[in-house]
């Protein structure tokens, strides 16, 4: 079984703190959703605790091994990242870009295995998007954009999944068609790490909810354990009404 576990992992640059100390783990099975304000640190914690951005301290294993000592093929076979900005150098066909994400598995556009070919397509199928197959990217909207960068990450077939605001500024029903999706993933037996804003969104999805604030982790539970108006209030400063999982933000508190 493939695991991402951090423990006490600390991120400083310069004299800022960016990940204070944080514990947690991703495991196959598990939709986790992580919240909190703007530059609580949840951008730096996934870097760090994936290798991407060198810690100050504590350590991050992935897959039992050390993250910062994994090259990047070895990575990109056990987690697929989706990082907060996802840019397309150049405007080639879908099939193409989703192509991309087996090049951990030493494929290239063009030299295609039948069985990168049918990652391909398997991705694309879960993704909805075999339809648009042969059409330009930069002719999607922004949904068919969200789903792309999915179906690319997905054809890597990596266990894991750690996915920065893979909604933001979607809609809402492209929203619910990327997490369906992510839901999906891990209904196969994948696991994913996902960072959103909308905590409504989080409690329908997510099995574990890791609220963040200040570069700690300061709750984590399931939604029924600790989506509470004090919590919100606590971790964003705004007044809500919580019925069960269903939240109704009120304004400032």
């Amino acid at each position: 079984m493939t695991e991402l576990i951090a423990t006490g992992l600390t991120l400083r640059v310069g004299r800022a703190t960016l990940v204070d100390g944080v514990s947690f783990c991703l495991r196959p099975g598990e939709l986790v959703a992580l919240l909190g304000p703007n530059g609580a640190g949840k951008s730096s914690l996934l870097r760090a605790s994936l290798g991407l951005q060198k810690r100050s301290g504590g350590t991050a294993t992935l897959g039992g091994r050390d993250s910062e000592r994994l090259n990047p093929v070895t990575r990109a076979r056990l987690v697929s990242y989706l990082p907060q900005i996802r840019s397309i150098a150049w405007p080639n066909v879908v099939r193409d870009v989703v192509a991309l994400g087996r090049f951990s598995h030493g494929a290239a556009i063009g030299t295609l295995r039948e069985a990168d070919r049918a990652a391909v397509e398997r991705a694309l199928d879960a993704c909805d998007l075999l339809h648009l197959a042969n059409r330009r990217c930069d002719t999607l909207s922004g949904g068919e954009l969200a789903r792309l960068h999915c179906a690319r990450a997905f054809a890597a077939e990596a266990p894991l999944l750690l996915a920065d605001e893979p909604v933001g500024g979607l809609d809402p029903f492209h929203q619910f068609r990327v997490m369906d999706i992510t839901r999906a993933f891990v209904g196969r037996g994948g696991g994913a790490l996902v960072v959103l804003h909308d905590v409504a969104l989080a409690a329908r999805y997510a099995h574990r909810l890791l609220w963040m604030k200040d570069g700690r982790i300061v709750a984590h539970g399931t939604p029924d354990q600790t989506l509470t108006a004090e919590r919100l209030a606590a971790i964003y400063g705004v007044r809500a009404c919580v019925d069960g999982l269903r939240v109704a933000l009120e304004g400032a508190a």
